[in-house]
């Protein structure tokens, strides 16, 4: 991956005022359009009150695709519409469909796209504009450097991620893509260890796109990412994106959860003021001043007990969770212990 200097990106932020364009209906070079009316011969109970500069800009765009007229000036007036509206799904496939009718160079398209993509980072319609760009461009290595300077605007935003996996998925054979790329999930977490976003594409990388070269060893591979969550959860105990890592590891590879029962253990049990600092890389224990009991801990240590078949170790854990360690999700707990000693039953 690149290690250029990242570009600063603007701070998110909503868009307080809509931006000042000029009426398509005051330009001369479009009064050869017949704009059309969203409610043309309709007299609707509750109509939307739309800005006037909203209204112009649609009626015109629905005025184009009538005639469906394909043009530079399209352009101009779906990016109009778009700014206005950044989830106006019409307005972005009828310009991607006008940037392949015209020809028009698409380097540019993505810069413009550099700009809303962040300006409208929580916006589906940009991110699938950027991929339907991707599919024809075919250069996604400078894509990865956006990402990053995209993520420093929201570090856990759904579509900057999605797009980033959807990139490295679609084009899963460049192995340069792959060059760095768990290095910089190692940089996100050490920036935030409970980036939850971090941990699932963590997941991505190692377990879920195929294996990559110096890889192939997947027992190594998980001897190296079960030390790597254990030391993560020895920092931050209660971190539930790390248990959650650290049971998706364990049923991908169906290794029973017994087998990190000395580990968890621990971390089921009040911290003990007087225990002296241990070294142990293997178990690392939670750091000085962790708050425990930890609940994740708990519930994987019930689990362990349910698997091996000590129903009655599993409820005790369960009705602990229930009654003072997790009571927020007590009808939950009440319900696994319910559905256990039915199961004891038959």
């Amino acid at each position: 991956m690149s290690t250029s200097t990242p570009v600063p990106v603007p701070p998110l932020q909503e868009e307080k005022e809509e931006p000042v364009i000029p009426l398509f209906a005051e330009r001369p070079e479009w009064a050869d359009v017949a704009p059309l009316e969203q409610y043309e011969g309709v007299n609707p109970l509750a109509p939307i009150l739309y800005s006037p500069v909203y209204k112009d800009a649609t009626n015109y765009f629905r005025g184009i695709v009538k005639i469906g007229e394909k043009s530079q000036r399209v352009l101009e007036l779906t990016e109009a519409v778009i700014r206005l509206n950044p989830a106006h799904y019409s307005a972005w496939q009828y310009r991607y469909e006008t940037l392949l009718s015209i020809n028009a160079p698409l380097d540019v398209e993505l810069k413009l796209m550099d700009e809303l993509a962040v300006k409208y980072l929580k916006t589906y319609q940009v991110w699938h504009h950027r991929r339907l760009l991707l599919t024809i461009t075919r250069k996604p290595l400078q894509e990865l450097d956006f990402i990053t300077r995209s993520l420093t605007a929201d570090t856990k935003n759904y579509h900057t991620w999605s797009y980033r996996q959807w990139l490295l998925a679609y084009f899963n054979d460049e192995d340069e893509l792959w060059t760095g790329e768990l290095d910089f999930v190692d940089a996100m977490l050490a920036q935030d260890v409970r980036n939850n976003s971090a941990w699932h594409h963590r997941f991505f990388v190692v377990w879920g796109c195929g294996v990559r070269e110096g890889e192939e060893d997947r027992g190594r591979v998980y001897k190296r990412e079960l030390t790597y969550v254990k030391q993560n959860i020895s920092l931050a105990p209660n971190n539930l994106s790390a248990w959650n890592y650290l049971r998706g590891i364990m049923e991908h590879t169906k290794t029973p959860f017994a087998s990190v029962k000395a580990f968890v253990r621990p971390y089921t049990l009040p911290i003990d003021p007087a225990s002296v600092d241990i070294v142990d890389l293997e178990n690392p224990p939670p750091t000085k001043g962790a708050n425990l009991p930890c609940p994740s801990a708990i519930e994987f240590l019930a689990d362990v007990y349910e698997q091996e078949k000590n129903t009655l170790e599993a409820i005790e854990l369960w009705t602990s969770l229930a009654n003072t360690h997790d009571v927020i999700r007590k009808k939950y707990w009440e319900h696994r212990i319910r559905d256990a000693l039915e199961a004891s039953r038959i």
